[in-house]
């Protein structure tokens, strides 16, 4: 390899030529001379090592220079264990990955645990707000089944979703690592996945996802078929265009917002309702699916913070970086339309106080705190919030609703019973849909 530099002009006058040489591609050895035109006056040179002995080898450059009046030859000998691309370094001063020795994954055997963080088994916050829209839109529709939903359906019904969203959540991260395997070596926080750091080959990771995929497709028919089944297959196609938005798009965190919300359309399908078969059912799920989507932008452009520096240097796209200076406004209108679209839902089912009070109104305050107190510029601040911002505001609306499903169930699902067929009519506003299909006629 040699390429030349014909002219360079130094800041005291003279003129250089430099020229840049190696024996071989994979030579240990870079050489570089610089010629100067007059021999009257001096200069340092200043050059960087390559990027490979930038890597986290443990030994430093040997570093040899002669000097004489009219050339300057320095001669740099990286160290043979440096193996770092130059293509992809890696940040600067990023410790050298060790294995779990805590938790879940230090229990594995070794050749398990790179699939294990491929999976983010060790990292639970994501699997939770994939759960929370599911728990959602299943407790908005418990009421309004005949007769109303028991607590043994109930409880199954969110186990499945539960164990669902553990598996979709997994090979959706395995998804985005493949799309990102070039990408996370450049970023601070995602340059020690198994992928980035290659202890997975790609080969291996998309036979690893054909697997989570065939997991979550024998779960998806424990659900009613064939109303869940065609639901929930779109949510594929988010999954996969999310980790592309983020390469044209300083909003990829819509289309996530899009794929992690679709758990609230598919808890009237898993109780046997079809939002298509009644006007107000399909409101209800639209604004609930919708306040969700709001909700996840919210969280995942505080949780973006924590990679601004490093997305910027890399030229990835994300809303932190769209919003540097105006974050806490956007949060604040966010929030606004979640609690605008909650409330609607909460309107088009005919809600009582239950959920208003506790649901939205514990969905306000502990937004409003987490908005407030949230230091952006601080990465462990933006993870501790985004990390129990799921409990905070997930398990406000989760209490309201189900405080929602208890009174109808316990109180005003005893007065149906005793009023038959016309008083649950009148008392739900002539919104039942019939699991035998009555509903849609």
């Amino acid at each position: 390899m040699a390429s030349k530099i014909p002219r360079l002009i130094c800041h005291h006058g003279p003129v250089l030529n430099l020229r840049l040489s190696s024996r071989t591609p994979s030579s240990s050895r870079l050489t570089c001379t610089l010629s100067f035109t007059r021999t009257t006056s001096t200069a340092r040179a200043l050059i960087p090592p390559p990027r490979s002995a930038l890597s986290t080898a443990p030994s430093r450059p040997t570093t040899t220079t002669t000097r004489s009046p009219s050339t300057l030859a320095l001669t740099i000998r990286p160290s043979t264990t440096a193996t770092s691309a130059i293509s992809t370094p890696s940040p600067a001063n990023l410790p050298p990955y060790q294995p779990p020795t805590t938790g879940l994954l230090s229990h594995l055997p070794a050749p398990l645990v790179p699939y294990a963080e491929l999976a983010r088994l060790d990292k639970p916050t994501g699997t939770y707000y994939l759960l929370f829209p599911c728990i959602f839109s299943t407790l908005l529709a418990a009421p309004l089944t005949t007769p109303i939903t028991p607590p043994s359906t109930l409880l199954s019904t969110i186990l499945l979703f539960a164990t669902g969203s553990l598996i979709m959540r997994s090979a959706g991260c395995t998804i985005n690592d493949l799309w990102d395997r070039r990408l996370d070596p450049l970023v601070t926080r995602t340059a020690h996945r198994p992928l980035a750091r290659g202890a997975i080959s790609p080969q291996n990771a998309v036979l690893f996802t054909g697997a989570q995929l065939l997991a979550g497709l024998t779960l998806l028919l424990q659900f009613p078929l064939p109303s869940t089944f065609y639901w929930a297959t779109p949510s594929l196609a988010l999954v996969t265009l999310y980790p592309l938005a983020k390469r044209y798009t300083h909003y990829p965190q819509f289309i996530l917002g899009l794929t992690f919300s679709w758990g609230a359309l598919l808890g009237f399908p898993a109780l046997h309702l079809d939002p298509l078969a009644s006007p107000t059912l399909l409101a209800a799920a639209a604004c609930l699916y919708a306040s969700n989507v709001a909700w996840t932008v919210l969280y995942d452009a505080i949780y973006a913070h924590m990679d601004a520096a490093d997305d910027a240097r890399a030229g990835i796209k994300s809303i932190a970086l769209a919003h540097r200076h105006d974050t806490k406004p956007l949060l604040c209108g966010l929030a606004a339309a979640q609690l605008a679209c909650l409330s609607a839902a909460g309107v088009a089912v005919g809600a009582g106080p239950a959920f208003f009070v506790l649901g939205v109104g514990g969905a306000g305050v502990t937004l409003a705190n987490m908005i407030w107190r949230v230091r952006l510029h601080e990465v462990r601040d933006c993870w501790w919030w985004f990390r129990w911002g799921a409990w905070f505001t997930g398990g406000a609306v989760t209490v309201g609703l189900g405080a929602e499903w208890a009174v109808r169930y316990w109180g005003l699902g005893e007065m149906e019973r005793e009023g038959g067929e016309e008083g649950q009519k009148e008392m739900r506003g002539d919104m039942l849909v019939e699991r035998n299909g009555e509903g849609r006629k």
